[in-house]
């Protein structure tokens, strides 16, 4: 007597591919090349992938690292501090049109931002932030912000092109 049995789905297993008709195996035909077209074109409106070249935003990304960048949620509601974002970096800098930066919120507009002592001081009030890879080593001018915009920096203080020098 033996204790093996076959499994209840051998039969499944076994089947010859002979046995298969013409209706399991199909083409999706126009209506599944009509889906597969909006499903591209929605995942190229609301999202895109970037390649992290440099290690401005270590140690939250690496160098090398892929990220799928939604967007859709900025349709509905505004940027808020502590966010990661993405944008075109700004011409007058040196960046061409097509750089995409990726960068935090350290603070929205009306926000006084300055750096000194090693700390992020907004609207003259110490942040604690325990994501940044170590303290800036640097100091700068109390900036204000304007209304339409925000201030972002990566989170490698002192390796990050950033609004600190922008």
């Amino acid at each position: 007597m033996s204790l093996l049995k076959p499994l209840p789905f051998h039969q499944f297993f076994l089947l010859p591919f002979s046995s298969l008709t013409t209706t399991t195996l199909r083409w999706p035909g126009f209506d599944g090349l009509l889906r597969y077209l909006v499903i591209l074109l929605l995942w190229s409106t609301f999202s895109e992938i970037h390649f992290i070249p440099s290690s401005s935003m270590y140690p939250t990304l690496r160098v090398a690292d892929r990220v799928i960048i939604e967007k859709a949620s900025y349709y509905f509601r505004s940027p808020v501090v502590n966010d990661i974002v993405t944008f075109r970096g700004p011409k007058q800098f040196g960046f061409r049109e097509d750089d995409v930066i990726i960068k935090r919120i350290v603070a929205k507009s009306g926000d006084y931002v300055q750096v000194r002592h090693g700390s992020l001081y907004v609207n003259g009030i110490a942040r604690n932030e325990d994501f940044i890879a170590e303290r800036p080593t640097y100091t700068s001018n109390l900036t204000y912000v304007p209304e339409g915009h925000v201030y972002v920096l990566g989170d490698n203080r002192n390796k990050s092109y950033d609004s600190h020098v922008w």
